[in-house]
This record gives structure tokens, C-alpha cells and sequence, in this order.
């Protein structure tokens, strides 16, 4: 089960944050964040995508300036998580179109909204690009 997903700059800064039945409060939560960030960010790129830290197993990987960071139980298989990360980055891709840092900051909302329409309280429900995007395209009709 996912518990945690952020998305953070080369920096360090976390852009997007979303807990998945996680009961932490705000300062639990940024020490936490803090922690895998700088853990994360101070690893090489010839070691592997994953390790553990505290009850978690942290699942990350980079695309250009970001890093997107998910925290997962145990009973999780590590590969599943990067290949579900990779769809997630590419549905960003072709709702926004080259997804960048700024898309993220500006639109936050829709990220959100995107990463609901592919997890329910930290389980994967849908990896489908079409399904996903349907009721966003939907949505911004709406709103036109």
C-alpha cells in the first residue's frame, strides 16, 4: 500500500505532497518529508531507486528537475511503484504536455485531481492514460 507520494525540485522543495491513511501531524509530516528528501537527494545515481527508511520503503525516481518520491509498506513490490511512477509522469505529460516544475506549482489542483483518478487511500486503481485523463478533459470542459 502506497502511504505517501511527493514530488520535490533538485533543491529540495517539495512541489506536491499527498498521504494516503497516515495519521502525522504537520511537523511529523515535514520531518518526515525532510528526512527522505535529503536521503534521497543525497544519493548517486549508480545506486538503486529504493531503500528503507524508518517503517517505509521509499520508491524514487528523477525526470529532469524533479523527483518523485513514494513512500510504500513491506508487503509492496518496489519495481510496480517505478513503473507506476512512470505512468503517472506520463500522464502529467499528455494532459499538460511536457510537464515541468511550474506546471505543478501552477496547477496543483490537477495534479491532485489526476493522482486521485489513479489511487483510492494508497492502492492502485487505475494505470489506463485514457481512463485517467477522460474525466479531466471532462472537467475542464465544464469549466470553459
Amino acid at each position: 500500500m502506497i502511504k505517501f507520494l511527493l514530488m520535490v525540485n533538485k533543491q529540495g522543495q517539495t512541489r506536491l505532497a499527498k498521504y494516503f491513511a497516515e495519521f502525522l501531524s504537520t511537523d511529523e509530516r515535514r520531518a518526515l518529508e525532510g528526512e527522505v528528501v535529503r536521503k534521497c537527494l543525497s544519493r548517486t545515481d549508480k545506486q538503486c531507486s529504493f531503500y528503507e527508511h524508518r517503517q517505509y520503503k521509499i520508491v524514487y525516481r528523477r525526470y529532469a528537475s524533479l523527483f518523485f518520491m513514494v513512500g510504500v509498506d513491506d508487503d509492496e513490490n518496489e519495481l510496480a511503484i517505478l513503473e507506476f511512477i512512470h505512468c503517472f509522469v506520463e500522464v502529467l505529460d499528455k494532459h499538460f504536455g511536457q510537464v515541468c516544475e511550474l506546471d505543478i506549482m501552477n496547477e496543483p489542483e490537477m495534479v491532485h485531481y489526476i493522482l486521485d483518478e489513479m489511487l483510492v487511500n494508497g492502492q492502485i486503481v487505475d494505470t489506463n492514460k485514457t481512463n485517467i485523463l477522460e474525466p479531466v478533459q471532462l472537467l475542464e470542459q465544464a469549466a470553459a
